[in-house]
């Protein structure tokens, strides 16, 4: 009896130890495309993927891609001159949930010239009931935004240029004045 015990419990021992087989990965979801999960790469380009959801189709759009191009200025370390608030809260649980959503977005001129050559090259619009969820891609040519900050930087250096040939000009008027009111004075 002992033995028909143990040989029991080696059984029932043998039997835990074994694997359940491999744990399977997360199913791809057919409703994501593909190209934003698996977001391309290029030394010339910054990519970013974007999604948005709103009862109105142009508003999860304009949502999306300004996600997306507010992506590809933290990739470029820019500070981002613009106001994007978004608010979400979720109540409930599962399906049962409630998601509110409140987006509001300003942008400034500096943001147009920071994110110069910036679009979306790849969209794909998904309705679900009475909402539009639209994923995309932004992509921006590397050699633009170094082309944009180029320019800056020779504006930039010709206005300072230009302002000091001012002070240069007004310091020798002053010298001038000074050497002429000397002579009227009488005083070399």
């Amino acid at each position: 009896m002992k033995r028909a015990v143990l040989a029991a419990s080696l059984v029932l021992v043998t039997a835990a130890c074994g694997g359940g087989g491999a744990t399977p990965g997360p199913t791809p979801n057919p409703d994501i495309p593909t190209w934003y999960t698996s977001i391309p790469t290029d030394p010339n380009m910054l990519y970013q993927a974007a999604t948005s959801e709103s009862r109105d189709l142009q508003l999860a759009v304009n949502k999306a891609t300004a996600d997306g191009r507010n992506g590809i200025a933290q990739q470029m370390e820019t500070k981002f001159q613009g106001l994007s608030e978004r608010f979400q809260e979720e109540t409930g649980l599962g399906a049962e949930s409630e998601l509110l959503d409140q987006f509001r977005t300003a942008y400034r001129g500096v943001v147009n010239q920071t994110l110069n050559g910036s679009r979306v090259s790849r969209q794909e619009i998904k309705q679900n009931g009475v909402t539009y969820r639209a994923f995309v891609l932004v992509e921006m040519p590397i050699g633009a935004a170094n082309q944009a900050l180029m320019q800056r930087i020779r504006s930039n250096q010709a206005m300072y240029t230009r302002f000091r040939a001012a002070q240069a000009f007004e310091e020798l008027d002053r010298q001038v004045k000074a050497y002429e009111e000397s002579q009227r004075s009488g005083n070399p």
